[in-house]
């Protein structure tokens, strides 16, 4: 498998260094909240600048901790290879954008304060998800972003729609992640650890129903955090109902930690023995047509980008199967989460610089009132599709070359057919905004909100400029080593 070369002693210690980032979240997210606890209404959104400067001091421990070795630490249960920084870094910066998109969204909150604190402990449960080596550590990131996650979703307390996402975010997040529980422990019982570097010598000739059930379960729930099939039917209620800043967060960064998890994972697994790689085919597959066919009869933009966020999905879950096969899969699958969570980043922030607009009829003569927002929306979409020169265009080759050279050549052109199908919906939203009369006054949030939405358009054009040098520092990047 990628990037088992054997054991080495550098999973047997505890360096402290090597979870700085994680330190640093917890630390701001602790001074957040003491801070919002204490200081007045007025003071609330120094919260946000705190939240920022925490998010920018883990940002840099983590870019000090690339091109270092690629080990596991801890006692080999977490993860301090390049793959790890990479995911730390699209997580907090999808967190940071998040954060300048909440601040005038939430100013009309008299004690919005501590929704940063959330919005940090979600982001290290994201984090903590992508390092995780042991079956215990994918539990802990999974269980950590989904509590806080479910807070964020219903944070408008007194609105019926987001109270409504958050209790079918929760009923969903229940049910899967016991079942996940429940199958790590057969994992454990299979192999006598929890370690994914024990489970890789332990796994092979087990119980062959026990081990299928146990990784199923496991699957399970990070198909739920990936918004996946058959987990997935909280993403388009969560990104409706839930405050659109935090939808925002919820549909990219949870996805970044749980398909680096799937894929370590599966660099775990004895194919032989699970076929794991026809089953992740097959999700794969599922995931990204049921969400490319439920978005083609949305009006609402918001459960629009919902299904969308499904639909990406299954476009991430093709550099899983192409693991061991490619020497393009995990490249391909890093580039891709940074690509998608831009353009989702941006989408969405055209969604809260519009003050929730959100009816696809509301979208009309947009680009003449507000040219800019309009632009952003445009290249937001486009990147999705996979438009030359964005962001987008670069993640789906990859996605399509790596899947092709791991023999699934039936996925990648379901895979096209369905980024065909997916500029059918974009487009309803695009075509009001150039081509029809503008009904009325179009007003926007503020400088904050339009700020990130701009960076996160000019983010889109500049991955896509980048892809050639991005792709080459991430070519150093494995899932499981030694």
């Amino acid at each position: 498998m990628e990037g088992m070369e054997g054991g080495g002693m550098g999973g047997m210690s505890m360096p402290v260094g090597s979870v700085t980032p994680e330190i640093i979240l917890v630390l701001g997210a602790v001074a957040t909240l003491v801070y919002a606890l204490f200081a007045p209404r007025r003071l609330q959104r120094g919260s946000a600048v705190l939240a920022l400067l925490t998010l920018a001091a883990s940002a840099a421990a983590s870019a000090v901790m690339l091109r270092g070795p690629q080990t596991l630490t801890f006692f080999d249960t977490y993860a301090a290879d390049d793959a790890a920084v990479w995911a730390k870094l699209i997580v907090l910066a999808v967190t940071a954008v998040t954060v300048a998109l909440s601040v005038e969204w939430f100013a009309g909150d008299p004690r919005h304060g501590e929704y940063y604190t959330l919005l940090l402990l979600s982001a290290l449960g994201a984090v903590v998800l992508a390092g995780a080596a042991d079956l215990m550590a994918v539990i802990l990131g999974v269980l950590l972003s989904s509590a806080t996650g479910y807070v964020l979703a219903a944070y408008h307390r007194t609105d019926a729609r987001s109270g409504e996402a958050a209790i079918k975010y929760y009923l969903l997040g229940a049910l899967t992640n016991g079942a996940m529980v429940y199958g790590a422990v057969l994992l454990f019982g299979l192999g006598a650890t929890t370690t994914l570097l024990g489970l890789v010598d332990a796994l092979p000739g087990a119980d062959g129903p026990a081990l299928v059930t146990g990784t199923g379960l496991v699957v399970l729930g990070l198909a739920f955090k990936l918004g996946a099939v058959p987990a997935h039917a909280w993403v388009p209620d969560v990104a409706d109902g839930a405050p659109a800043p935090a939808a925002a967060f919820l549909t990219a960064a949870p996805k970044v930690g749980a398909l680096v998890a799937v894929g370590r994972l599966a660099a775990t697994l004895p194919e032989p023995d699970v076929g794991w790689r026809v089953v992740v085919a097959v999700l794969a597959a599922a995931t990204m047509t049921l969400g490319n066919l439920a978005a083609l009869h949305q009006d609402d933009v918001r459960r629009l980008l919902g299904w969308s966020a499904v639909s990406q999905s299954g476009y991430g879950l093709m550099a899983v199967v192409a693991l061991g096969r490619s020497d393009l899969a995990v490249t391909s699958l890093l580039y891709f989460l940074a690509a998608y969570a831009v353009a989702n980043l941006a989408a969405f922030g055209v969604v809260v610089e519009l003050r929730g607009r959100t009816d696809r009829a509301s979208y009309a003569g947009l680009a003449t009132a507000r040219p800019v927002l309009a632009g952003v929306l445009v290249l937001s979409f486009l990147s999705l599709v996979g438009i030359p020169p964005l962001a987008g265009f670069a993640a789906k080759v990859l996605l399509f070359s790596a899947t092709v050279d791991a023999g699934y050549t039936w996925l990648a052109l379901l895979a096209v057919a369905n980024t065909v199908l997916s500029l059918a919906y974009y487009v309803r939203v695009l075509a009001p905004s150039y081509f029809e009369p503008l009904p009325g006054p179009v007003p926007v949030l503020g400088r904050w909100a339009g700020g990130a939405t701009v960076a996160c358009g000019f983010g889109v054009v500049a991955l896509g400029l980048a892809a050639e040098p991005l792709l080459e520092a991430l070519a150093r990047s494995s899932l499981l080593p030694g």
